[in-house]
């Protein structure tokens, strides 16, 4: 069962990196355009040629990168889908898997990102980005032992306090320690005072809609997949769906 659900993951995967790279495409693309026009303008010095031209990075190599990161997002989330039904709460398939993407979507993304936004060309030192890597990683691997730590707090006090006060103590738990957290980790300011501040904000937001897009399709087209894979099986309880 869990190698259907990850065929099914990544097939639900490569549809939404499909749509989430016409999304990027459409309202990334031309902030991306202005910040490298605004990099161009200002640097001291010329670049020389270009190994990759500008029309393929942002049409097949875009493509190519969002579509394999989205295949490869929906074999991991189809894997903790398989891990998780059935143990957390009594949901259906279908409100699992949205769940899920929801969960998805703030914990890997959204959380790390409100720490580290996304910047377009032009924006930090080129001697920094290593640094700046290793620290929005540190960030997402931080957001996503907490999530875990929340489930698990959530699972031990389900049966003492019910579902909501549980969800509740554990959600908060998690805010608190991702607080913590990201008040203790580096900060990152390297915004160049002229560059043009509705050219940053658009592309936060576009990076924002592409994953937001990215997540739900994923979600929402896995969903009904999934359910079809449990069905077939009725005589195999979800509880034993590690061992499938």
């Amino acid at each position: 069962m869990v190698g259907k659900l990850l065929v099914r993951g990544m097939l639900a995967g490569l549809v939404a990196g499909a749509l989430a790279f016409v999304f990027g495409k459409l309202f990334g693309e031309p902030s991306i355009g202005n910040a490298i026009g605004f990099e161009e303008a200002h640097a001291s010095e010329p670049e020389g040629p270009e190994l990759v031209s500008r029309a393929v990075q942002s049409g097949l190599g875009l493509a190519v990168a969002v579509i394999v990161f989205g295949i490869a997002i929906g074999g991991i989330y189809a894997l903790v889908f398989a891990l998780a039904h059935g143990r957390i709460g009594t949901t259906t398939a279908g409100a699992s898997a949205v769940s899920l993407g929801v969960l998805g979507f703030c914990v890997v993304y959204l959380v790390p990102f409100l720490k580290y936004p996304a910047n377009p060309p032009a924006v930090g030192e080129p001697d920094t980005i290593g640094q700046r890597t290793g620290d929005y990683f540190g960030m997402m691997l931080a957001s996503i032992v907490f999530a875990v730590l929340a489930v698990v707090a959530y699972r031990a006090l389900w049966q003492r306090l019910g579902g909501y006060p549980a969800g509740l103590l554990a959600g908060l738990g998690y805010v608190v320690l991702v607080a913590v957290c990201a008040a203790l980790m580096p900060g990152v300011d390297e915004v160049p005072k002229a560059f043009p501040a509705d050219t940053l904000w658009n592309f936060r937001v576009a990076a924002i809609g592409t994953q937001a897009v990215l997540w739900l399709v994923l979600a929402l087209v896995f969903a009904p997949l999934a359910k079809r894979v449990l069905q077939a099986a009725p005589e195999r309880p979800l509880a034993a769906v590690r061992q499938a």
